[in-house]
């Protein structure tokens, strides 16, 4: 009985015959063909589908099958549920980093081994990543400076203020991070997805800038270790005199500089893979040295440790050029002079001339406290505070030759701020790697904010420490010149300073290697956007992916940075462009909640938009705290590429006055809208609703104005139509006052949008003209709302059946969707509450995530709130029914929708008897309906022969059976108008009704009772055998007496077998749906499309009536050919 029919792919046969399940997911396929307009967007066209790795689908596979006929014309473009589902099997949210050109180097050459699933939990994919990233060079080689010269109280305060402002970023980019998957880009794919190509533009630039500049401070950190601390003989450059030793070790850390970042960038370029298997040794060196510090805090309390420390006076002494802190030393009995004598004094004898500050003073050690803050100039020598000292007349010049500590540069509060925050950023790891996590949704925030808590926690416990700890002239020495040119940190070290010292030296080597490895693919990931014209050549590499020419320009702009040369110099810089990014994460956050849209669906929920906007004011705070002219340089620097993108190829638009300006903003915001459809995480439905007025200009169902104030909360666009027939100079003033009419019932409804009233010939093209000319530019619908036409059985000309699925047609070709609602007088009004209940959805295609998206949407207005919403699926013979609710609990996850599922299992099963009596009484009806056309005695003798002939074919096969008992359920039309009790058979009677009606909408009046043609057919019912058979339901006999149905039907073996198979869909569908869903308060469906055959038009309709009966609520949905809702943030 059933036909093959292509529908969409399914999995080859194993070698048992079976459907190979792996095979099915391994060529699971992209479900939405997106159209040429749709695939531009933003130069990711996988953003406007429902999944990350997807394909197109597999054509020309064959399914056999009768469950889901009804939908088989259109399964081309609307695909089955199960073949979606099946997509999640491939399912990943790998970003285009060094992961996936990992794996393309390891597959060249070779078959392409299978993509692992994500197992990285958030201990080791988020937590120690962003420790890794947090911690740096400015723990190990500047935080003891800080706290020696801001002192405790204002270190405290610093680390404070600047983990604040980590912690409020951390939260906003949580919330972005949680409200989808994001690819590679991180912080840049989320300000852009969030606030546009321009925003997203500038600060992506920014934050690579950022970035770049960062791996120039971790190599000059790494430099700085290597010829301060490990090897200080390696230095090309010497000094001849003290006052050259700055300008040498400059021109040291430019030469050695430039060789690693050279090596460096050469690893990066070979195989970003050995950077990734050294990640673990670089974050093992980090934890270490920190482990080591405290250890050695733990051992001072104990133990207290005893600084070599040489002053003279209160001047703190370097101790390069001697080795015993004293004037003379006893040989003997001879006191004899030191080598520190030499260095003060003409000679060594003891009558020399020596140094007046010298000979005035003496050496003496004692603590002191770090409270409070000690600011230094350039070139003064670092003292220790509150200690007796002989001083000198003022303006005596101090030799610069002499072993003092000498401060190196100006120091201020401002100063450190910009010199300190560089260790607190590092706090997108996490969503950068979100393609090795098992949950990222869950692991990113956990993680991150986790990460930020503990690094904290160190910070601010080490400036106590630090300062409790460590005498403060030799916090104040930056080089450690007083502890025989040791790390400073080192000296608190346990066991060993050298612990720190090569820990820190291999940490910051790693940092800077991340750096290389993430800077080219964050360019790389704005390139291939194509929003910068002239970057786009920085989006093309190696075979692999390999970002081979972003690579080239990172090293030539990291470069910039090691010609500076000095780590204090390069922090502030990094700083402004970090602070940038954090700034507008939190502006993207704080927008997104104001506007509400529908894609802002985060799992992550500690979050608001006050939050947002004090970590956005911190930012700009900290920004001009650091440096108020790189603030503005950064800020001069971003906004020229936000103009740049935003106006490239565009004309200036200027405006007149107030009302031009007004004007000129309303036009340019058309214009912008005309430019290309919404991006998938910004559409939302644009209503055109269709309703109907009465002969007082009143409209008949205000309901449906309710159900739109429910749907849209006063967003987005609103058109309320409706068409009245006539002339326009007869009927202008009519409708003047429908439109009068309907636009009070909108202000009733709270409904916020515009009123359009068409005068028209008919009501077809009336239709069809609102909804070709509605909106205006891109300011038009997308979605069009309308009643079920009820009783359209009734009719005398019929044509409100055809006017209705000629709207479903022109809907469906100006690829706009469609909401088609029965039983509207049903719908609750605005001030109505569901205390509980729920809203099903029943997912039978995959047309766009219409079903999905209306459902969050109604949730939203205190009627629905309260009530849950479900999910059904129907799964065939074979599917998977357990995977299917597993991929699709997964699917609704990743789509941030709270909802429960249930697959609904519909096995192949012979055509009932009552589908056959069905099929058959809609065939005769229609028959009967197309011979309206012709004459009275035309029509008389085509009824007659086709009554004649189903009755002789009858007789001829079983003649003891001569009556045709059809047991259909069908309605009367009222209770007013219910017949005596007759047998139900075929006939035509010159007083019955026009045809046979259905049942009216609950809670609806039916139109045109008791009007009576004397020339029409009527099929007629006994009450009795109706409501036996509603109680009984679709199968009204036996077993046995099916096979005599059989037996006694030949009529059925010319029935059309497609509208037979079509019956048994909406049969068996309508069976499922009551039984599960007949006390949901609403249900959702998907809307078969009409039959491409215009001449099934007719059918069309028995098959909705009998797919929706029995169902109070129902919406029956059509996407518009476009995706509306996706997992991407």
């Amino acid at each position: 009985m059933s036909r093959k029919f292509t529908v969409t792919s399914l999995p080859p046969a194993g070698p048992a015959g079976t459907p190979d399940r792996e095979s099915h997911r391994d060529s699971a396929a992209e479900i939405l063909h997106l159209s040429g307009e749709d695939a531009k967007g933003d130069g990711n066209p996988k953003e406007s589908s429902p999944f990350i790795n997807s394909t197109d689908t597999e054509k020309g596979k064959e399914y056999d099958g009768k469950n889901m006929a009804l939908f088989e014309e259109e399964m081309d473009t609307s695909p089955m549920v199960s073949s979606l589902l099946s997509g999640l099997a491939n399912y990943t949210n790998l970003p285009q980093g060094s992961r996936e050109h990992e794996e393309a180097e390891n597959n060249e050459g070779g078959k392409k081994k299978p993509v692992q699933a994500p197992r990285m939990g958030t201990f080791m994919g988020v937590y120690l990543p962003c420790l890794q990233n947090i911690f740096g060079v400015i723990l190990f080689l500047r935080l003891t400076w800080v706290v020696g010269i801001a002192g405790i109280m204002e270190s405290f305060c610093m680390v404070f203020i600047c983990c604040s402002c980590t912690m409020l970023t951390a939260i906003s980019m949580s919330a972005i991070a949680t409200n989808g998957v994001v690819p590679a880009g991180g912080s840049y794919y989320m300000i852009s997805r969030s606030l546009g190509p321009e925003f997203g533009g500038a600060v992506g630039l920014c934050f690579y800038l950022g970035t770049t500049f960062a791996g120039a401070m971790y190599i000059l950190g790494t430099i700085e270790i290597l010829l301060a601390y490990l090897f200080p003989a390696m230095a090309i450059f010497k000094a001849e005199d003290a006052s050259g030793e700055a300008a040498a070790m400059l021109n040291n850390m430019r030469v050695y500089g430039t060789c690693v970042l050279t090596c460096m960038a050469t690893v990066v370029f070979v195989g970003v893979k050995y950077v990734n298997k050294f990640a673990l040794v670089f974050l093992g060196c980090v934890i270490l040295s920190i482990l080591a510090i405290y250890a050695g805090v733990i051992k001072s309390a104990f133990d207290p440790p005893n600084f070599p420390i040489c002053l003279l006076g209160n001047r703190t002494l370097s101790r390069h050029g001697f080795d015993v802190c004293a004037k003379l030393a006893w040989e003997g009995n001879e006191t004899v002079t030191t080598r520190l004598w030499g260095l003060f004094c003409s000679s060594r004898f003891l009558n020399a001339t020596c140094d007046e500050y010298f000979a005035r003073n003496n050496h003496l050690v004692s603590p002191t406290e770090n409270l409070w803050s000690s600011y230094l100039t350039k070139g003064v020598i670092v003292e220790r505070q509150g200690m007796p000292s002989v001083g000198l007349a003022d303006g005596t010049p101090i030799d610069m030759d002499h072993p003092y500590v000498f401060s190196d540069m100006t120091s201020y509060f401002t100063l450190l701020v910009g010199i300190y925050f560089p260790s607190v950023t590092g706090i997108m790891a996490g969503s950068n790697r979100s393609g090795d996590l098992r949950d990222a949704q869950k692991s990113i925030p956990t993680g991150t904010i986790l990460a930020i808590a503990t690094t904290s926690a160190v910070y601010i416990s080490s400036v106590v420490l630090f300062g409790a700890c460590i005498e403060g002239v030799v916090l104040r020495d930056k080089f450690g010149e007083a502890v025989n040119g040791n790390l400073v940190v080192g000296t608190l070290a346990w066991p060993s300073p050298w612990v720190i010292v090569i820990g820190s030296f291999f940490s910051t080597c790693g940092a800077g290697l991340q750096s290389l490895t993430g800077a080219p693919r964050l360019l790389q990931a704005i390139s291939r956007d194509g929003i910068v014209p002239f970057l786009q050549v920085f989006g093309h590499g190696k075979a692999n992916g390999e970002p081979t020419w972003a690579l080239l320009l990172t090293a030539c702009i990291c470069e910039i940075g090691i010609l500076i040369a000095s780590l204090d110099e390069v922090a502030p810089i990094l700083s402004m462009f970090f602070l940038m990014c954090y700034m507008f994460v939190n502006l993207a956050c704080a927008v997104q909640t104001l506007l509400r849209t529908p894609n802002w669906r985060p799992r992550f929920r500690y979050y608001h938009w006050t939050l947002s906007f004090l970590g956005m004011s911190l930012c700009l705070a900290l920004m001009f705290i650091c440096s108020w002219y790189y603030a503005l340089v950064a800020m001069l620097i971003a906004g020229l590429i936000y103009k740049y993108i935003e106006y490239r190829g565009a004309e200036k638009e200027w405006g007149d006055g107030i009302r031009g300006l007004s004007l000129s903003a309303a036009r340019y915001a058309l214009l912008r809208l005309e430019e290309g459809p919404p991006h998938t995480k910004n559409w939302r439905p644009q209503l055109l609703v269709l309703v109907r007025v009465d002969q007082d200009q009143n409209v008949v169902h205000p309901q449906l104005l309710s159900l739109t104030s429910q749907l849209k909360a006063g967003k987005g666009l609103t058109i309320v139509g409706s068409v009245l027939e006539g002339t326009f100079l007869d009927n202008h003033p009519q409708a003047q006052r429908a439109e009068e009419s309907i636009r009070r019932l909108m202000e009733a409804e709270k409904v916020k949008g515009f009123c359009q009233v068409v005068i028209s010939s008919n009501l077809r093209d009336g239709v069809s003209h609102l909804i070709q000319s509605g909106g205006l530019g891109g300011l038009q619908h997308n979605t069009v709302l309308v009643g079920w036409p009820r009783n359209w059985r009734q009719k005398e000309d019929h044509q409100t059946w055809r006017n209705f699925i000629e709207l479903v047609r022109e809907t469906t070709a100006g690829h706009l969707a469609l909401l088609v609602t029965k039983n509207v007088s049903m719908f609750p009004g605005n001030p109505e509450r569901f205390s509980e209940g729920s809203i099903d959805v029943w997912w039978i295609v995959h047309d766009g995530g219409m079903l999905m998206l209306l459902p969050f949407l109604l949730r939203h207005h205190k009627v629905w709130r309260k009530c849950k919403m479900r999910i059904f699926t129907v799964a065939q013979m074979d599917d998977n029914s357990i995977q299917m609710k597993k991929d699709l609990t997964t699917f609704l996850y990743h789509l941030r929708i709270t909802a429960e599922v249930e697959v609904v299992e519909m096995h192949e099963s012979d055509i009932s008897a009552y589908t056959y009596e069905k099929t058959l009484v809609m065939e005769q009806r229609s028959q009967i309906l197309k011979q309206m056309h012709l004459t009275k005695n035309e029509r008389e003798r085509e009824i007659q022969s086709i009554t004649d002939e189903s009755r002789g074919s009858i007789r001829r096969k079983n003649p003891a059976n001569t009556r045709l008992r059809l047991n259909v359920p069908e309605e009367t039309a009222g209770d007013s108008e219910e017949k005596p009790e007759e047998e139900v058979q075929l006939i035509h009677d010159q007083s019955a009704p026009s045809c046979p009606s259905s049942s009216p909408s609950p809670g609806e009046e039916p139109e045109g009772e008791g009007e009576a043609d004397p020339e029409k057919v009527h099929l007629t019912w006994t009450k009795d055998k109706s409501v036996a058979e509603k109680n009984k339901g679709p199968s009204p006999v036996s077993s046995e007496g099916i096979k005599d149905f059989f037996s006694m039907k030949p009529e059925w073996e010319n029935l059309n077998q497609s509208n037979v198979r079509r019956m048994h869909t909406a049969v068996r569908l309508n069976e499922v749906i009551v039984k599960k869903s007949r006390d949901a308060k609403l249900v959702l469906l998907n809307m078969p499309g009409p039959p491409r055959n215009r001449n099934g038009d007719e059918n069309y309709m028995e098959f909705l009536e009998v797919l929706t009966e029995h169902l109070d609520r129902v919406m029956l949905v059509r996407g518009g050919g476009r995706e509306v809702i996706t997992i991407y943030s």
